[in-house]
């Protein structure tokens, strides 16, 4: 074997059972979603209910006025990944000539001008009604008790509601009153409740229990939601508000943009990978990226593979940026399948393979696309000081040029993600996002705020990813399902914003061509690079930046920074949230694995 022996020692073990596996950001989640299979719910099932769990007990990561992208396979149809599209869409006021109006250049990193419409719910009872088994009702019954009961405010929450608490108490009051009770922040391990958002999930219940058709009763949900959260949210973003360029501005999102959005189903893009299939949402996202980055690693020996060396992770690095610059010079709603064809194509990558030298480029270097004039990128703006509650900050960057982190050297969350399998052979990898409560200002009668994905597009007519009603912007959020032989095999997925695919990168390098199991590999040191156009606000990068964890090794970092990197030490365990579960197609063994940094991300199973 080529590459580094795996960690001799695990921060716990890779399960292995045979009844079902769930894996996700926090251990409520997971807990809830195993529960579920316990009482013989499928994945679908019990990732619907985790989902909902995740909304309440992580709501500065995700909440239900943010998206939402899955991958999935059904028992029934094993061979044919399918991807859950919660991600919304552009409201119909949102025009780049309305945002230029207000002297913007940038749409905002924070307030409800920066609203997509959201998704994630709608995609949640979606799923449920098509490839589920269980009652709403029974499905949300564990998000309702936490909302309405309680549950213990893990460090994340707090850290987070710190950070933002002025801007609460001077600009945002509703906000202010929901998470500073008597003007405080909340410590770790007090009880936070959700009573509002906790009623409407029981509204939502209500109306499908009083419909005869498990399947219909989860449409009239889906019919009250729409209704209930599209007046609200109209007459809150109406109220003008700060935003992050420090201008107080109302937000565009109508009724009638809740009311006109139902999520979806598309096939996944996929391409083969050292026996595998790699299957991913579309060019709307960020995922096929990830299939780039492994069309063009694929032709070289395993030893350039390993991101443990010096060699490895320069080669890693290099090839990520390819990538990402085709990402942000081609990818949007109306790429083309030809365009998304060629960039995947095998002879296209042997063109970006020729680019990787022994030395980090300081270029952003998108490739060419036949018949298609390449959109210009602008030159990376480099990092400098960002408001509160802006973007999406798995890895912040301060005034110093330092990474921000907590008082234990922890780096901040943005995002969450689980992973479920079950023993009958249905697997699902979800992240949802957006709608995190430092997002705008809370939404009283919802008990929740609205998201600000469209902070991923351009005010530029010309970009592929540019601001345009009805638009979905191109969210970050990348699911991955593996497959081997036309069965599921692994699903996968990380919070992370820009981080995601390239942390997936190295688990899928290190299990994949190195042999690894999945904890080993999530055990591992991490990396990224930041050398090239950020997805949020203010859309900075650092050419040639690339973040490691110490871990990695002093004579592995000299050797980058020798080879002109500009290296940022993050800590030992920083970076990365990744979770996966697994089915051996051949045995039934399934198996699942978590992410230790910042004790919450928990598998469980048997």
């Amino acid at each position: 074997m080529s590459f580094t022996p795996p960690p001799a020692h695990l921060t716990r073990p890779d399960l292995r059972g045979r009844f079902g596996m769930a894996a996700s950001t926090h251990w409520l989640a997971s807990s809830s979603a195993q529960a579920v299979l316990e009482r013989g719910g499928n994945a679908f099932d019990a990732a619907a209910a985790a989902a909902f769990v995740l909304q309440v007990v992580e709501p500065h990561l995700n909440g239900p006025g943010g998206d939402l992208t899955a991958v999935f396979a059904t028992a029934e149809a094993p061979s044919t990944p399918v991807v859950l599209m919660g991600q919304g869409p552009a409201p119909a006021g949102a025009t780049i000539e309305h945002f230029r109006s207000l002297g913007l250049d940038l749409v905002p990193g924070s307030g409800a001008l920066a609203a997509a419409v959201p998704g994630a719910v709608d995609a949640w009872l979606l799923l449920l009604r098509d490839h589920g088994t269980w009652p709403l009702a029974d499905v949300l019954e564990f998000a309702i008790g936490y909302a309405i009961d309680g549950h213990p405010a893990v460090r994340g929450v707090c850290t987070t509601i710190a950070g933002v608490a002025d801007l609460f108490r001077q600009h945002w009051p509703t906000s202010a009153q929901r998470w500073l009770p008597d003007g405080r922040v909340p410590a770790e391990g007090d009880v936070l409740r959700a009573p509002a958002y906790g009623a409407l999930l029981t509204d939502l219940s209500r109306a499908a229990s009083a419909v005869a058709s498990r399947e219909d009763g989860i449409d009239a949900a889906r019919a009250l939601w729409r209704e209930r959260v599209g007046r609200a949210a109209e007459e809150s973003a109406r109220v003008p508000h700060r935003h992050s360029d420090g201008g107080d501005h109302a937000g565009v999102i109508a009724a009638a943009d809740v009311a006109g959005f139902a999520a979806s189903y598309e096939p996944a893009v996929t391409i083969p990978f050292r026996g595998h299939t790699i299957a991913k949402t579309g060019p709307w996202g960020q995922g096929p990226a990830l299939l780039q980055a492994l069309r063009i690693l694929d032709g070289f020996d395993d030893e350039r593979l390993d991101p443990s060396t010096e060699l490895g992770a320069h080669t890693v690095l290099e090839a990520l940026k390819l990538a990402l610059a085709d990402r942000d010079a081609w990818y949007g709603e109306d790429i083309g399948p030809g365009v998304l064809q060629h960039l995947l194509s095998e002879e296209y990558a042997a063109q970006r393979r020729a680019l990787i030298g022994d030395t980090a480029s300081r270029e952003v270097r998108p490739g060419a696309v036949p018949g298609r004039a390449t959109p210009p990128l602008s030159p990376l703006r480099e990092q400098g000081a960002v408001g509160a509650g802006v973007g999406e900050p798995t890895v912040r960057v301060g005034q110093t040029g330092a990474l921000e982190t907590d008082a234990a050297g922890r780096t901040r969350g943005d995002t969450v993600h689980l992973d479920v399998v079950d023993r009958w052979g249905n697997i699902v990898s979800a992240t949802p996002s957006g709608g995190w409560l430092q997002s705008s200002p809370e939404i009283p009668e919802l008990g929740f705020c609205l998201g600000t994905r469209l902070q991923m597009t351009w005010l530029d007519e010309s970009s592929p990813s540019r601001l345009q009603p009805g638009r979905r912007p191109r969210t970050t959020l990348t699911p991955t399902l593996v497959l081997r032989d036309g069965a599921p095999v692994m699903a996968l997925g990380s919070p992370g914003g820009d981080q995601q695919d390239q942390w997936q990168l190295l688990l899928l390098l290190r299990v994949l061509v190195g042999g690894w199991t999945p904890q080993q590999a999530i055990d591992a040191p991490a990396l990224h690079t930041t050398s090239m156009h950020g997805s949020f606000w203010p859309r900075t990068g650092t050419p040639a930046g690339a973040v490691v964890e110490d871990r990695i090794g002093d004579e592995v970092i000299a050797g980058l920074t020798a080879r002109g990197h500009v290296v940022t030490r993050a800590g030992d365990w920083a970076l990365g949230r990744l979770s996966a579960v697994t089915r051996d197609a051949a045995t039934g063994l399934l198996g699942a694995a978590a992410n230790p940094r910042g004790a919450q991300g928990y598998a469980v199973g048997r």
